[in-house]
């Protein structure tokens, strides 16, 4: 089934739960609303889209997309301008919700794939619901965003952090946390336990900086070549 089929196919089938579709590089993207997230993959996994493969659950920041320190179309000698000088760049600055999870299906036996983008409608706490009972795949995914995006999955099973501590703070993936994070482990031998402290770093930008010293790679001459023998 070509992808053009594939679209035809399911905007026919679920035309008033798609907000908008879009085909991109020979793929298909279906943005749905939230409260239609379910109904809409219940229907894309039962036949005739046998979507019986969750391939990946990822969450999206878009705080401060469209907005960049720098642009080029290819490599430039002024590259590090963008390090010591301001020069913010605005263009399609987004105004939609701040925060969206994005699913990639696969169907093994149509070999076909599909993505869907769900917007969550409130940015200070986000949330949609859980697919875990459809897909037990979606279980750590569900976890992944969860913990690094803050993404509330209603109806998971056991929604806790999976890849940073318990009693992290924050969300690392979040386009407002600091990229030097807010604390710093490190192991006390004494106490025989991990220490958490305040963040040492200075946060700064790294501008690399070149000497080049006249004759610095010349080699001293012998006396022999000094003399011409």
């Amino acid at each position: 089934m070509s992808t053009v089929q594939l679209s035809e196919d399911v905007y026919r089938e679920l035309k008033d739960k798609i907000a908008k579709s879009v085909i991109a590089l020979d793929e298909l993207t279906i943005t749905v609303r939230a409260e239609d997230l379910r109904e809409v993959c219940l229907a894309l996994k039962n036949p005739p889209f046998d979507f019986d493969t969750l391939i990946d659950i990822c969450g999206v920041d878009y705080l401060h997309y469209g907005i960049s320190e720098w642009h080029t179309t290819s490599a430039t000698t002024k590259g590090f301008s963008r390090a010591v000088s301001d020069r913010i760049i605005k263009s399609n600055i987004w105004d939609g919700p701040r925060f969206a999870v994005v699913y990639h299906f696969l169907s093994v036996t149509q070999n076909h794939r599909i993505r869907i983008r769900v917007f969550c409608e409130v940015d200070d706490a986000p949330q949609v619901d859980s697919v875990t009972d459809i897909w037990p795949a979606a279980n750590w995914f569900e976890r992944e965003a969860f913990d690094l995006f803050g993404i509330v999955f209603n109806g998971h099973p056991d929604l806790r952090r999976i890849l940073t501590d318990y009693g992290f703070i924050g969300h690392p993936f979040r386009k407002n946390f600091p990229l030097i994070g807010e604390v710093e482990m490190r192991y006390d031998a004494a106490q025989r336990r991990c220490i958490y402290e305040p963040v040492s770093i200075q946060p700064r930008t790294l501008v690399p900086k070149v000497i080049r010293e006249k004759n610095v790679h010349a080699h001293p001459l012998s006396e022999g070549e000094k003399s011409g023998e």
